[in-house]
């Protein structure tokens, strides 16, 4: 029964459903819908696999594998948690109804057993992520569009990837499939490069990043939870199946998106862009365990995808949470709502340590995976220095730079200064929604194990990995511990000068979004002024050419120099020349000279 049955579908039929309910009845539906997506996760055998004849293919709609199924574990719960809390935020059903069409996507991409059908749902949900930008209108419409240019390049350059795959395997299967190739993975070459390049701009490799932070802050703060959530950790899905067994240059692009990411977090102001920053840097952790290769590194990469979707959902439902309830998002026009706004102080607090990597807190589990990963399953690298690689030494710095934003965050949103005014707290919707998700990061931080059985490798096993992984360890608590104190450090050291910045600090997107606008311009007046031009040229010669042919006489007479000068006014064409003009030769003359002219262009033509 289980098996017969296509989560996505599922959830983009009740999607087409939502819009014609009232607010309550269809949140109602949509979260009943994500929440039956996860009990099927969790209950439907592995190995599930549902395959149907598709434009002369056999397209895989449903592969259940250690990886898809915790994809659509976390996928469900979190968009469970994310309808209740877009009805307790005043969401309407439109833009809920997009929002689960987004999720659908998503689900359809990472049960795909073949590249053709995760293509197909990748494509979607870029349609469909992109309608839930737009729903909001304002400044999110523009946004909305780069987004959409964007990943349509993206997916232009992965399905290039997947024909060239094609044309040198003969199938689309998987090879986790029965029936599919023997080598698991994209083809390696260019049609590798191009599936890393294409799949880099949805994970947001650095340079192919900006739509991250210009895309997320704009839309309705509930949206703003899903976006967190889907496009990034799809495409993570989507490099461990184009490079299972990891590539070099992939995992050294995760570290130095961890940095990145970090860095450029530390320097806004606006909530929701420093969030969207820090998507970056955290799912650069992903791509580095996945580039590693190695299965507890992998495991790792897959641990935090799952840890990441529950913290940074929560991080960006309590940013929501002070917008809905103040109307403010620059964090220097807030303060000291730690007093007004408890809850929603504690529920930031426990996703802060939580993605920073404290102890006792998720993302110090899987964080901690992939770190050791990069310690003892990959190459040093020209930066080492005693026992640390180089990859280590960058995701450490990413961990500091963590600790800093998140502490400026706090500081300024829940510490720092007195709110003007009085303000609520969450509402009972929203509190619930939170509440829920921070005990899940405490939980899966205390009991590591709990996590551990969810993840594709087991890392317990000497057999299966290659250096038995232990969370809390002296070495690993030491670390942890460390990385707060340094960031704690730092943001004193750097608090006055980052008082100093103010407004948008200008990315790579400063640069490319007025160079296309004006590239794009340009081209289109080239071209315009190019079509008018030789429109000019035609007609003209148009009408010299029918002049010619009703004044034979006239035109033999000026090429012949004949004519009086005077004779004939410049401005002849179109007018019947002066009576006084005898002719000097008859009108065969002037055909037989037409006559030559044209046979010598054929000529010419025929001999180029």
């Amino acid at each position: 029964m289980l098996d017969a049955v296509v989560p996505g579908v599922v959830v983009f039929a009740v999607a087409l459903i939502v819009p014609w309910l009232g607010r309550r009845t269809g949140h109602a539906l949509g979260a009943l819908a994500t929440a039956a997506v996860t009990g099927w996760a969790w209950l439907v055998p592995a190995g599930t696999y549902y395959q149907v004849p598709f434009l002369g293919f056999e397209a895989v709609l449903l592969h259940v594998d250690s990886f898809s199924r915790l994809m659509g574990l976390i996928f469900g719960f979190i968009g469970t948690v994310a309808v209740l809390y877009s009805w307790a935020s005043d969401a309407e059903t439109r833009q809920t109804a997009f929002a689960l069409s987004y999720v659908a996507t998503s689900l359809g991409a990472v049960f795909a057993g073949d590249w053709l059908t995760l293509l197909f749902f990748w494509e979607l949900m870029a349609i469909t992520s992109t309608l839930l930008v737009w729903d909001y209108g304002g400044r999110a419409v523009r946004a909305g569009f780069r987004y959409a240019l964007l990943h349509g390049l993206g997916g232009s350059l992965f399905m290039a990837a997947i024909v060239w795959h094609f044309v040198e395997t003969g199938t689309f299967l998987f090879a986790a499939v029965p029936g599919g190739p023997e080598t698991a993975g994209i083809t390696a070459g260019l049609p590798a490069a191009l599936a890393a390049l294409g799949i880099g701009v949805n994970v947001g490799f650095v340079g192919l990043h900006a739509w991250l932070p210009d895309t997320y802050p704009r839309p309705h703060v509930a949206a703003s939870v899903f976006l967190c959530v889907y496009t990034t950790k799809t495409g993570v899905y989507g490099m461990y199946r184009a490079f299972p067994e990891g590539e070099l240059a992939i995992a050294y692009m995760g570290g130095v998106m961890a940095v990145f990411g970090a860095g450029m977090a530390l320097l806004q102001n606006d909530m929701r862009r420093l969030l969207s920053y820090h998507i970056q840097s955290q799912v650069g952790y992903m791509v580095a365990g996945v580039g590693i290769g190695t299965a507890l590194a992998q495991a790792g990469a897959f641990a935090h995808v799952f840890n990441h979707i529950l913290y940074k959902g929560l991080l960006f439902m309590t940013a929501g949470v002070v917008i809905y309830r103040t109307g403010r998002e620059n964090l220097k026009k807030l303060g000291g709502l730690g007093k007004e706004m408890p809850l929603t102080a504690v529920a930031f607090t426990v996703a802060a340590l939580s993605i920073a990597g404290f102890p006792l807190f998720n993302g110090f589990v899987s964080k901690g995976m992939i770190i050791s990963g990069s310690h003892y399953d990959f190459p040093a690298g020209p930066l080492a220095f005693g026992d640390f690689h180089t990859l280590e030494w960058l995701l450490l710095l990413g961990g500091i730079g963590t600790f800093l934003s998140f502490i400026k965050f706090g500081y300024y949103a829940f510490l720092h200064g007195e709110y003007d005014g009085p303000v609520a707290d969450a509402n009972l919707g929203q509190s619930a929604a939170m509440v829920v998700v921070a005990a899940l990061c405490v939980f899966f931080g205390v009991f590591d194990g709990a996590l551990f059985a969810l993840l594709p490798f087991d890392v317990t096993d000497g057999d299966v990995v290659s250096h038995v992984y232990q969370t809390y360890t002296v070495d690993h608590i030491v670390e942890g511990v460390a990385l707060a104190v340094a960031g704690v450090v730092g943001f004193i050291v750097l608090k006055k000068p980052l008082e100093k910045v103010g407004g948008a600090v200008p990315d790579i997107d400063a640069l490319y979004n007025p160079g296309t606008f004006y590239g794009i311009r340009a081209l289109v007046v080239g071209v315009t002024e190019t079509y008018a031009a030789v429109d000019r040229l035609v007609v003209r010669t148009a009408e010299t050419a029918m002049w010619t042919a009703r004044n034979p006489d006239v035109f033999v007479h000026r090429a012949a120099r004949t004519l009086p000068a005077g004779a004939v006014s410049d401005n002849w064409r179109g007018q019947e020349p002066p009576a006084r003009i005898y002719l000097r030769a008859g009108i065969g003359i002037g055909i037989l000279v037409l006559a030559g002219l044209v046979t010598l262009g054929l000529v010419v033509v025929a001999l180029l």
